[in-house]
């Protein structure tokens, strides 16, 4: 029992700290450059939208504006059954630049992109998701690392906004910045195992269609693109920015979709995992395998580490740590939106914990979906009110 013990607990520290410690350490002994340079091919930006009226213009003014040469770009939104304006507001731009897709039944994200792709003329596609503006010079910052002839596929960054938002926004935005860190240690390695899906480009010729059931588009078509031999690479230059989510429930409902969809993952790249056939085997296993094995390793941990207190000073520590944490993590969900007095400061404190806790749940729910098969393929708007 005390084997177990030291074995999940080593899992769950490598897992948030020994690995992306590891990770940075190999990033700066055997940093691999990309080679950006001056490039300027035709670019085909492609949107999956659904019901998005509220910012769908936005977003089209805003990819109008981008600091990028008009004649070599076009803007190809697959509206997935929209019910609302969204396809009138689409319809209404009388830029040549801007083309409808329309679709009056709703057949899901992967396949809509797949369509998209397939009608593109340009030789680099960039994929976008209504939500986000971009900066000015984003495309242009994003489409230079092609220069390089290795870079099958280039992500920018995301960044959150979270001004409005209470401790859920704060705690997410500090795991957001967590996992940029990695993502980008991993690109200087070799490659990141899933792009933004706000803001990734890549080489039209390496596109694979996906299948119509895949969840998560930007982790599929990079990894398919490290598998034909090329790289996925993180370029921190090329921003996008998008409010982070300011409830539980929608942060919740989020990640638990992502979590599905790595099980997906896991089953459609099983050679991904071979150390001696694929370039990232570690980070696959380490980043993404432990990420959904963890919730488990944490609910067992408490009763084994119960089962083994009188075996020695370590394991009184370790089980009133355990119980100070969750403790925590309570405290936080309670106060996560208490904007007054000692709430305030122990929203401050706690909302990490409480995140944490979040986010590992949500990948017990998303197990529960993937082993009963209850997610569904098609997305839904996120509801800002969710308490």
């Amino acid at each position: 029992m005390k084997i177990i013990f030291w074995v999940f607990l080593f899992l769950i520290v490598y897992c948030y700290l020994g690995y992306p410690l590891l990770i940075a350490l190999v990033s700066k002994l055997f940093s691999r450059p990309v080679r950006k340079g001056d490039f300027v091919p035709m670019v085909s930006v492609v949107i999956s939208a659904y019901n998005e009226e509220d910012v769908i213009a936005r977003k089209i003014d805003n990819l109008l504006s981008l600091d990028y040469p008009p004649q070599k770009m076009e803007i190809l939104v697959g509206s997935d059954g929209s019910t609302d304006r969204t396809n009138e507001i689409i319809q209404n731009y009388k830029d040549t630049r801007v083309c409808l897709l329309a679709h009056g039944q709703r057949r899901g994200k992967m396949l809509t992109v797949n369509e998209l792709v397939a009608r593109s003329r340009g030789e680099i596609i960039l994929f976008n998701d209504a939500r986000q503006v971009l900066e000015k010079d984003a495309l242009k910052e994003l489409v230079r690392n092609f220069a390089d002839p290795r870079v099958g596929c280039a992500s920018g960054e995301l960044i959150f906004s979270h001004e409005q938002g209470g401790g859920t926004a704060k705690g997410v935005n500090a795991y957001w910045e967590y996992e940029k860190f990695i993502r980008g240690c991993e690109s200087r390695i070799h490659s990141m195992l899933g792009a933004t899906g706000a803001i990734y480009a890549i080489r039209k010729e390496l596109f694979t269609p996906g299948p119509a059931d895949v969840v998560l588009d930007d982790m599929f078509t990079p990894l398919k693109i490290i598998q034909k031999g090329h790289r996925a690479v993180f370029d921190g230059t090329a921003h996008a920015h998008d409010q982070a989510a300011c409830s539980a429930r929608e942060e919740h409902r989020r990640k638990a979709r992502t979590l599905y969809g790595n099980y997906q993952i896991f089953f459609l790249f099983p050679g991904l995992f071979n150390p001696l056939r694929s370039p990232v085997a570690i980070q696959l296993f380490s980043h993404k395998l432990l990420r959904v094995i963890v919730p488990f390793l944490m609910i067992l941990l408490i009763p084994i580490n119960f089962f083994v207190l009188d075996e020695g000073r370590a394991y009184p520590v370790f089980f009133s740590a355990q119980l100070c944490f969750y403790a925590a993590a309570v405290a936080g969900a309670l106060s996560r939106d208490q904007k007054c007095g000692i709430f305030t400061a122990i929203a401050k404190i706690c909302y990490c914990p409480y995140v944490f806790c979040l986010l590992n749940f949500s990948a017990l729910t998303g197990f529960y979906r993937f082993i009963n098969a209850k997610q569904e393929i098609t997305w839904q708007k996120a509801r800002q009110q969710d308490p």
